[in-house]
Protein backbone atom coordinates (compact mmCIF):
# COMPACT_ATOMS: atom_id res chain seq x y z
CA UNK A 1 0.00 0.00 0.00
CA UNK A 2 3.12 2.43 -0.36
CA UNK A 3 2.89 4.81 2.10
CA UNK A 4 -0.34 4.81 2.71
CA UNK A 5 -0.77 4.78 6.93
CA UNK A 6 -4.21 2.37 7.28
CA UNK A 7 -3.24 2.26 10.78
CA UNK A 8 -3.30 5.90 11.00
CA UNK A 9 -6.84 6.14 9.24
CA UNK A 10 -8.46 3.39 11.85
CA UNK A 11 -6.63 5.58 14.70
CA UNK A 12 -8.67 8.58 13.85
CA UNK A 13 -11.85 7.30 13.25
CA UNK A 14 -12.03 5.32 15.87
CA UNK A 15 -10.62 8.41 17.86
CA UNK A 16 -13.98 10.60 16.63
CA UNK A 17 -16.03 8.13 17.66
CA UNK A 18 -14.74 8.34 21.38
CA UNK A 19 -14.88 11.80 21.03
CA UNK A 20 -17.82 11.99 20.44
CA UNK A 21 -19.69 9.44 22.66
CA UNK A 22 -17.91 11.03 25.66
CA UNK A 23 -18.94 14.67 24.70
CA UNK A 24 -22.61 12.87 24.79
CA UNK A 25 -21.34 11.47 28.17
CA UNK A 26 -20.37 14.57 29.47
CA UNK A 27 -23.64 16.37 28.49
CA UNK A 28 -25.89 13.56 29.81
CA UNK A 29 -24.36 13.77 33.41
CA UNK A 30 -24.05 16.89 33.94
CA UNK A 31 -26.85 19.07 32.26
CA UNK A 32 -29.85 20.15 34.32
CA UNK A 33 -32.28 18.18 35.28
CA UNK A 34 -34.64 20.72 34.02
CA UNK A 35 -33.13 20.38 30.50
CA UNK A 36 -34.00 16.44 30.89
CA UNK A 37 -35.58 15.14 27.09
CA UNK A 38 -35.62 19.22 25.74
CA UNK A 39 -33.67 21.44 23.75
CA UNK A 40 -32.20 18.66 21.40
CA UNK A 41 -30.42 21.27 19.04
CA UNK A 42 -28.68 23.42 22.04
CA UNK A 43 -27.50 20.34 23.32
CA UNK A 44 -26.30 18.98 19.75
CA UNK A 45 -24.48 22.37 19.58
CA UNK A 46 -22.64 21.61 22.91
CA UNK A 47 -21.67 18.12 21.89
CA UNK A 48 -20.47 19.07 18.33
CA UNK A 49 -18.59 22.24 19.80
CA UNK A 50 -17.10 20.24 22.26
CA UNK A 51 -15.67 17.20 19.45
CA UNK A 52 -14.64 19.53 17.28
CA UNK A 53 -12.49 21.31 19.98
CA UNK A 54 -11.00 18.45 21.30
CA UNK A 55 -10.41 16.87 17.48
CA UNK A 56 -8.75 20.08 16.66
CA UNK A 57 -6.09 19.84 19.47
CA UNK A 58 -5.51 16.52 18.15
CA UNK A 59 -4.56 17.44 14.81
CA UNK A 60 -1.20 18.47 15.81
CA UNK A 61 -0.10 14.68 16.98
CA UNK A 62 -2.05 13.25 14.01
CA UNK A 63 -0.37 15.71 12.13
CA UNK A 64 3.08 14.62 13.38
CA UNK A 65 2.00 10.98 12.76
CA UNK A 66 0.30 11.78 9.46
CA UNK A 67 4.35 12.65 8.52
CA UNK A 68 5.65 9.48 9.52
CA UNK A 69 3.52 7.95 6.82
CA UNK A 70 6.25 9.73 4.51
CA UNK A 71 9.61 8.41 6.01
CA UNK A 72 10.00 6.23 3.24
CA UNK A 73 9.56 9.04 0.29
CA UNK A 74 12.82 11.21 -1.00
CA UNK A 75 10.73 14.35 -0.37
CA UNK A 76 7.47 15.09 1.73
CA UNK A 77 5.58 15.76 -2.51
CA UNK A 78 6.64 12.59 -3.65
CA UNK A 79 4.03 10.73 -1.22
CA UNK A 80 0.50 11.25 -2.41
CA UNK A 81 -1.26 8.69 -0.36
CA UNK A 82 -0.94 9.82 3.20
CA UNK A 83 -3.99 12.38 5.00
CA UNK A 84 -4.72 15.72 2.83
CA UNK A 85 -3.75 17.64 6.68
CA UNK A 86 -3.70 20.97 5.07
CA UNK A 87 -7.32 20.58 4.26
CA UNK A 88 -8.86 18.91 7.32
CA UNK A 89 -6.55 21.91 9.02
CA UNK A 90 -8.21 24.23 7.13
CA UNK A 91 -11.59 22.61 7.07
CA UNK A 92 -11.51 22.58 10.96
CA UNK A 93 -10.57 25.66 11.50
CA UNK A 94 -13.50 27.21 9.15
CA UNK A 95 -15.91 25.11 11.51
CA UNK A 96 -14.62 26.60 14.48
CA UNK A 97 -15.49 29.95 12.80
CA UNK A 98 -18.98 28.85 12.41
CA UNK A 99 -19.72 27.63 15.43
CA UNK A 100 -17.83 30.43 17.15
CA UNK A 101 -19.71 33.44 15.06
CA UNK A 102 -22.69 31.81 14.31
CA UNK A 103 -24.42 28.81 15.26
CA UNK A 104 -23.70 28.70 19.63
CA UNK A 105 -24.91 32.25 19.22
CA UNK A 106 -27.74 31.16 17.66
CA UNK A 107 -28.17 28.72 19.48
CA UNK A 108 -27.90 30.88 22.52
CA UNK A 109 -30.06 33.85 21.61
CA UNK A 110 -32.58 30.74 20.80
CA UNK A 111 -32.22 29.08 23.87
CA UNK A 112 -32.03 32.23 26.65
CA UNK A 113 -35.00 33.48 24.96
CA UNK A 114 -37.87 34.56 26.61
CA UNK A 115 -39.97 31.35 27.26
CA UNK A 116 -43.26 32.96 26.72
CA UNK A 117 -42.79 34.06 23.30
CA UNK A 118 -43.63 31.08 20.52
CA UNK A 119 -41.12 29.11 18.84
CA UNK A 120 -41.13 31.19 15.69
CA UNK A 121 -40.41 34.68 17.44
CA UNK A 122 -37.62 32.78 19.53
CA UNK A 123 -36.09 32.23 15.81
CA UNK A 124 -36.74 34.94 14.08
CA UNK A 125 -35.27 36.78 17.14
CA UNK A 126 -31.97 34.54 16.96
CA UNK A 127 -31.59 34.87 13.26
CA UNK A 128 -31.68 39.04 13.22
CA UNK A 129 -28.95 39.12 15.84
CA UNK A 130 -27.05 36.28 14.12
CA UNK A 131 -27.55 37.72 10.38
CA UNK A 132 -26.32 41.21 11.98
CA UNK A 133 -23.57 39.79 13.24
CA UNK A 134 -22.79 37.86 9.75
CA UNK A 135 -23.41 40.98 7.77
CA UNK A 136 -20.46 42.62 10.17
CA UNK A 137 -18.10 39.89 9.52
CA UNK A 138 -18.48 39.17 6.12
CA UNK A 139 -17.52 42.95 5.35
CA UNK A 140 -14.77 42.64 7.76
CA UNK A 141 -13.25 39.56 6.31
CA UNK A 142 -13.38 41.15 2.43
CA UNK A 143 -12.46 44.41 3.20
CA UNK A 144 -9.25 42.88 5.26
CA UNK A 145 -8.73 40.55 2.56
CA UNK A 146 -8.88 42.36 -0.68
CA UNK A 147 -6.77 44.85 1.44
CA UNK A 148 -3.94 42.90 3.42
CA UNK A 149 -4.93 39.87 2.80
CA UNK A 150 -0.74 38.95 1.11
CA UNK A 151 2.36 36.89 2.28
CA UNK A 152 5.18 38.15 2.11
CA UNK A 153 8.53 35.63 2.09
CA UNK A 154 11.83 36.24 1.98
CA UNK A 155 13.19 34.48 -0.65
CA UNK A 156 17.07 34.01 -1.56
CA UNK A 157 18.51 33.33 -4.72
CA UNK A 158 21.18 30.86 -5.06
CA UNK A 159 23.15 29.63 -8.01
CA UNK A 160 26.25 27.47 -8.23
CA UNK A 161 28.66 26.58 -11.35
CA UNK A 162 28.69 22.79 -12.73
CA UNK A 163 30.91 20.27 -12.10
CA UNK A 164 31.41 16.59 -13.12
CA UNK A 165 28.94 13.99 -11.21
CA UNK A 166 31.76 12.35 -8.76
CA UNK A 167 32.71 8.52 -8.92
CA UNK A 168 32.71 8.55 -5.40
CA UNK A 169 31.01 10.66 -1.68
CA UNK A 170 33.02 11.72 0.07
CA UNK A 171 31.26 14.37 2.45
CA UNK A 172 32.62 15.48 5.65
CA UNK A 173 32.46 18.75 8.18
CA UNK A 174 35.53 20.19 6.89
CA UNK A 175 33.99 19.51 3.00
CA UNK A 176 29.79 19.63 3.11
CA UNK A 177 29.72 20.09 -0.75
CA UNK A 178 30.96 18.50 -4.26
CA UNK A 179 34.19 19.93 -5.72
CA UNK A 180 37.14 19.88 -5.29
CA UNK A 181 38.24 22.09 -1.32
CA UNK A 182 34.39 22.94 -1.41
CA UNK A 183 34.40 24.54 2.33
CA UNK A 184 31.19 26.10 1.88
CA UNK A 185 28.28 25.97 -0.13
CA UNK A 186 26.61 28.12 -2.30
CA UNK A 187 23.50 29.25 0.43
CA UNK A 188 26.72 30.38 2.85
CA UNK A 189 28.36 32.41 0.04
CA UNK A 190 25.65 34.42 -1.35
CA UNK A 191 25.46 37.47 -0.42
CA UNK A 192 22.68 40.07 1.39
CA UNK A 193 21.56 41.17 -2.52
CA UNK A 194 20.22 37.78 -2.99
CA UNK A 195 17.13 38.26 -0.96
CA UNK A 196 14.51 39.04 -2.18
CA UNK A 197 10.70 39.21 -0.74
CA UNK A 198 8.06 37.26 -2.55
CA UNK A 199 4.71 38.19 -2.29
CA UNK A 200 1.21 36.46 -2.90
CA UNK A 201 -2.32 36.51 -2.44
CA UNK A 202 -3.01 34.06 0.48
CA UNK A 203 -6.51 31.84 -0.02
CA UNK A 204 -9.59 33.34 1.35
CA UNK A 205 -9.83 30.16 3.96
CA UNK A 206 -6.36 30.62 4.93
CA UNK A 207 -7.14 34.10 5.79
CA UNK A 208 -10.00 33.36 7.91
CA UNK A 209 -8.19 30.34 10.00
CA UNK A 210 -5.80 33.60 10.35
CA UNK A 211 -7.76 36.16 11.70
CA UNK A 212 -9.67 33.29 13.89
CA UNK A 213 -6.28 32.57 15.45
CA UNK A 214 -5.68 35.50 15.97
CA UNK A 215 -8.95 36.06 18.73
CA UNK A 216 -7.70 32.48 19.70
CA UNK A 217 -4.48 33.72 20.84
CA UNK A 218 -6.02 36.51 22.65
CA UNK A 219 -8.02 34.36 24.49
CA UNK A 220 -5.95 32.01 25.03
CA UNK A 221 -2.89 34.38 26.35
CA UNK A 222 -5.43 35.48 28.66
CA UNK A 223 -7.22 32.66 30.03
CA UNK A 224 -4.48 30.42 29.71
CA UNK A 225 -1.83 32.99 31.60
CA UNK A 226 -4.09 33.23 34.29
CA UNK A 227 -5.14 29.61 34.26
CA UNK A 228 -1.65 28.18 34.12
CA UNK A 229 -1.41 29.57 37.45
CA UNK A 230 -4.29 29.83 39.14
CA UNK A 231 -5.37 25.71 38.60
CA UNK A 232 -2.27 24.73 40.20
CA UNK A 233 -2.51 26.76 43.14
CA UNK A 234 -5.69 26.65 44.00
CA UNK A 235 -5.18 22.94 44.41
CA UNK A 236 -2.34 23.37 46.64
CA UNK A 237 -4.35 26.21 48.94
CA UNK A 238 -7.43 23.95 48.51
CA UNK A 239 -5.33 21.64 50.63
CA UNK A 240 -4.30 24.51 53.13
CA UNK A 241 -7.69 25.66 53.75
CA UNK A 242 -9.08 22.05 54.03
CA UNK A 243 -11.16 21.33 56.81
CA UNK A 244 -8.56 20.11 59.90
CA UNK A 245 -11.48 18.26 62.12
CA UNK A 246 -15.09 16.96 62.41
CA UNK A 247 -17.06 19.66 64.11
CA UNK A 248 -19.15 19.21 66.64
CA UNK A 249 -23.23 18.82 66.21
CA UNK A 250 -24.42 21.79 67.95
CA UNK A 251 -21.91 23.39 65.46
CA UNK A 252 -23.11 21.70 62.87
CA UNK A 253 -26.70 23.04 63.76
CA UNK A 254 -25.89 26.64 63.97
CA UNK A 255 -24.08 27.10 60.93
CA UNK A 256 -27.16 25.32 58.63
CA UNK A 257 -29.45 27.47 60.41
CA UNK A 258 -27.45 30.04 59.21
CA UNK A 259 -27.04 28.65 55.75
CA UNK A 260 -30.80 28.40 55.53
CA UNK A 261 -31.80 32.00 56.58
CA UNK A 262 -29.29 32.53 53.38
CA UNK A 263 -31.13 30.39 50.81
CA UNK A 264 -34.54 31.73 51.74
CA UNK A 265 -33.16 35.31 51.18
CA UNK A 266 -31.73 34.58 47.85
CA UNK A 267 -35.41 32.67 46.77
CA UNK A 268 -36.56 35.67 47.89
CA UNK A 269 -34.55 37.51 45.42
CA UNK A 270 -34.90 35.14 43.07
CA UNK A 271 -38.66 35.23 42.79
CA UNK A 272 -38.13 38.81 42.81
CA UNK A 273 -35.99 39.00 40.11
CA UNK A 274 -38.33 36.39 37.89
CA UNK A 275 -41.28 38.79 38.66
CA UNK A 276 -39.75 41.90 37.39
CA UNK A 277 -38.39 39.97 34.03
CA UNK A 278 -42.05 38.64 33.61
CA UNK A 279 -42.96 42.61 33.76
CA UNK A 280 -40.46 43.54 31.06
CA UNK A 281 -37.92 45.68 33.59
CA UNK A 282 -34.49 43.81 32.33
CA UNK A 283 -32.64 46.55 32.35
CA UNK A 284 -28.99 47.36 33.60
CA UNK A 285 -30.17 46.76 37.21
CA UNK A 286 -32.05 43.90 36.65
CA UNK A 287 -28.63 42.27 34.97
CA UNK A 288 -26.84 43.43 37.77
CA UNK A 289 -29.01 41.63 40.45
CA UNK A 290 -28.80 38.49 38.33
CA UNK A 291 -25.11 37.98 38.27
CA UNK A 292 -25.05 39.08 42.31
CA UNK A 293 -27.89 36.00 43.16
CA UNK A 294 -25.84 33.89 40.68
CA UNK A 295 -22.64 35.01 42.94
CA UNK A 296 -24.08 34.43 46.55
CA UNK A 297 -25.60 31.42 45.56
CA UNK A 298 -22.54 29.68 44.39
CA UNK A 299 -20.73 31.12 47.51
CA UNK A 300 -23.77 28.95 49.33
CA UNK A 301 -23.57 25.69 47.21
CA UNK A 302 -19.60 26.18 48.39
CA UNK A 303 -20.38 26.57 52.14
CA UNK A 304 -22.86 23.77 51.98
CA UNK A 305 -20.61 21.32 50.61
CA UNK A 306 -17.92 22.71 52.82
CA UNK A 307 -20.29 21.87 55.47
CA UNK A 308 -21.35 18.44 54.76
CA UNK A 309 -17.55 17.38 54.38
CA UNK A 310 -17.23 19.18 58.01
CA UNK A 311 -19.77 16.90 59.82
CA UNK A 312 -20.20 13.48 57.45
CA UNK A 313 -22.91 11.86 59.14
CA UNK A 314 -25.10 8.27 58.08
CA UNK A 315 -23.36 4.44 59.24
CA UNK A 316 -20.05 5.34 57.05
CA UNK A 317 -18.96 8.96 58.35
CA UNK A 318 -15.88 7.69 59.50
CA UNK A 319 -15.27 6.49 55.76
CA UNK A 320 -16.55 9.11 54.24
CA UNK A 321 -14.02 11.76 56.71
CA UNK A 322 -11.31 9.62 55.30
CA UNK A 323 -11.77 9.59 51.81
CA UNK A 324 -12.75 13.32 52.33
CA UNK A 325 -8.50 13.75 53.70
CA UNK A 326 -7.67 11.17 50.65
CA UNK A 327 -9.04 13.78 48.39
CA UNK A 328 -7.51 16.81 49.21
CA UNK A 329 -4.08 15.28 49.83
CA UNK A 330 -4.62 14.02 45.86
CA UNK A 331 -5.41 17.66 45.17
CA UNK A 332 -2.17 18.49 47.14
CA UNK A 333 0.01 15.75 44.66
CA UNK A 334 -1.91 17.08 41.53
CA UNK A 335 -1.55 20.60 42.28
CA UNK A 336 2.26 20.35 43.01
CA UNK A 337 2.84 18.32 39.54
CA UNK A 338 0.51 20.83 37.76
CA UNK A 339 2.85 23.64 38.88
CA UNK A 340 6.05 21.95 37.92
CA UNK A 341 4.25 21.27 34.44
CA UNK A 342 3.12 24.99 34.16
CA UNK A 343 6.97 26.30 35.71
CA UNK A 344 8.61 23.90 32.80
CA UNK A 345 6.02 25.65 30.19
CA UNK A 346 6.77 29.04 31.02
CA UNK A 347 10.50 28.13 31.22
CA UNK A 348 10.81 26.43 27.52
CA UNK A 349 8.71 29.76 26.01
CA UNK A 350 11.77 31.82 27.15
CA UNK A 351 14.41 29.89 26.17
CA UNK A 352 12.94 28.19 22.60
CA UNK A 353 10.59 31.08 21.92
CA UNK A 354 11.74 34.40 23.38
CA UNK A 355 15.25 33.80 22.75
CA UNK A 356 16.70 34.22 19.83
CA UNK A 357 18.56 31.67 18.77
CA UNK A 358 16.67 29.03 21.01
CA UNK A 359 19.23 28.06 24.11
CA UNK A 360 17.49 24.13 23.71
CA UNK A 361 15.05 22.10 22.06
CA UNK A 362 13.63 21.70 25.93
CA UNK A 363 10.21 20.30 25.99
CA UNK A 364 9.98 19.39 22.02
CA UNK A 365 12.60 16.55 22.51
CA UNK A 366 10.09 15.25 25.56
CA UNK A 367 7.03 15.00 23.06
CA UNK A 368 9.38 13.50 20.24
CA UNK A 369 10.41 10.48 23.16
CA UNK A 370 6.74 10.55 24.10
CA UNK A 371 4.84 10.74 20.53
CA UNK A 372 7.07 7.17 20.09
CA UNK A 373 6.46 5.71 22.65
CA UNK A 374 2.45 6.93 23.48
CA UNK A 375 1.51 8.68 20.03
CA UNK A 376 -1.18 10.96 20.51
CA UNK A 377 -2.89 10.97 23.43
CA UNK A 378 -0.38 12.76 26.03
CA UNK A 379 -0.35 15.87 23.58
CA UNK A 380 -4.14 16.62 23.92
CA UNK A 381 -3.51 19.40 26.71
CA UNK A 382 -1.68 21.60 24.74
CA UNK A 383 -3.65 23.91 21.85
CA UNK A 384 -3.01 23.94 18.19
CA UNK A 385 -1.48 26.94 17.20
CA UNK A 386 1.01 28.05 20.03
CA UNK A 387 2.10 24.39 20.07
CA UNK A 388 2.87 24.49 16.47
CA UNK A 389 5.03 27.32 17.17
CA UNK A 390 6.20 26.68 20.75
CA UNK A 391 7.00 22.99 19.37
CA UNK A 392 7.90 23.48 16.15
CA UNK A 393 11.23 20.92 16.38
CA UNK A 394 8.49 18.75 17.77
CA UNK A 395 5.80 19.97 14.50
CA UNK A 396 8.53 20.18 12.04
CA UNK A 397 7.25 19.29 8.09
CA UNK A 398 3.99 18.99 9.24
CA UNK A 399 0.83 20.86 7.60
CA UNK A 400 0.67 22.47 10.42
CA UNK A 401 3.85 24.31 10.85
CA UNK A 402 3.11 25.36 7.14
CA UNK A 403 -0.32 27.05 7.84
CA UNK A 404 0.66 28.52 11.63
CA UNK A 405 4.40 28.74 11.28
CA UNK A 406 4.93 30.13 7.70
CA UNK A 407 1.85 31.52 6.31
CA UNK A 408 0.32 33.03 9.42
CA UNK A 409 3.73 34.49 10.41
CA UNK A 410 4.12 35.91 6.54
CA UNK A 411 0.52 37.94 6.46
CA UNK A 412 0.77 40.97 6.24
CA UNK A 413 -0.09 43.19 9.23
CA UNK A 414 -0.64 40.10 11.54
CA UNK A 415 3.20 38.61 10.97
CA UNK A 416 4.15 41.58 13.83
CA UNK A 417 2.63 40.13 16.10
CA UNK A 418 4.44 36.54 15.91
CA UNK A 419 7.65 38.29 14.71
CA UNK A 420 7.91 40.04 17.99
CA UNK A 421 6.10 37.06 20.06
CA UNK A 422 2.97 39.68 21.56
CA UNK A 423 0.80 36.77 22.31
CA UNK A 424 3.99 34.71 24.52
CA UNK A 425 4.75 37.69 25.88
CA UNK A 426 1.28 38.50 26.79
CA UNK A 427 1.13 34.63 28.33
CA UNK A 428 3.88 35.06 30.26
CA UNK A 429 3.15 38.17 32.16
CA UNK A 430 0.13 37.29 32.86
CA UNK A 431 0.94 34.03 34.55
CA UNK A 432 3.56 35.80 36.54
CA UNK A 433 1.02 38.62 37.68
CA UNK A 434 -1.63 35.72 38.71
CA UNK A 435 1.08 33.56 40.08
CA UNK A 436 2.28 36.81 42.67
CA UNK A 437 -1.41 37.43 43.31
CA UNK A 438 -2.78 34.03 44.17
CA UNK A 439 0.18 33.54 46.23
CA UNK A 440 -0.32 36.91 48.13
CA UNK A 441 -3.99 36.38 48.35
CA UNK A 442 -5.30 32.89 47.10
CA UNK A 443 -4.81 30.90 50.52
CA UNK A 444 -7.05 32.90 52.22
CA UNK A 445 -10.58 31.64 53.52
CA UNK A 446 -12.81 33.37 52.07
CA UNK A 447 -15.41 35.23 54.61
CA UNK A 448 -18.56 34.59 54.69
CA UNK A 449 -21.44 37.77 53.10
CA UNK A 450 -23.81 39.01 55.76
CA UNK A 451 -27.23 40.04 54.88
CA UNK A 452 -28.15 39.89 51.13
CA UNK A 453 -30.22 42.79 49.50
CA UNK A 454 -30.83 43.41 46.07
CA UNK A 455 -29.62 46.67 44.43
CA UNK A 456 -32.24 49.61 44.78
Amino acid sequence: MGDFNLALIIVAIVVCVIVFIFNVYLLVNYQHPDDKNQAYFPKFVVVLGLSVAVISILMLPADVANRQACRHAIYNGACNLTLPMKDLWIAVYIIDALLVFFIIPFAMFYYEGDQDKTVGKRIKSALMWVVTTAIVCALLLGILYGLVGKVDFTVRHLSSTTTNFPTSWSFSTSQPCIGNNARQCSAYLANAASEKTWTMQTTFPEYVVALATIAGSVLFSIFGGVGIACLPLGLIFSFIRRPKAVITRSQYIKEATELGKKARELKKAADSLHQEERGGAKGRKWRKNVKAVEKELHQLEEDVNLLEEMYPQGEKAETTWALTILGYLAKLVLGVLGLIVSVAWIVHIIIYLLIDPPLSPFLNEVFIKLDDVWGEVLVVVFVIQFCATAFGYYAQATAAQEIFGHTLQSLRGIKYLYKYNVFQIAFIVLAGLTFVYYTAFGWKRRKPSGRFQLSS
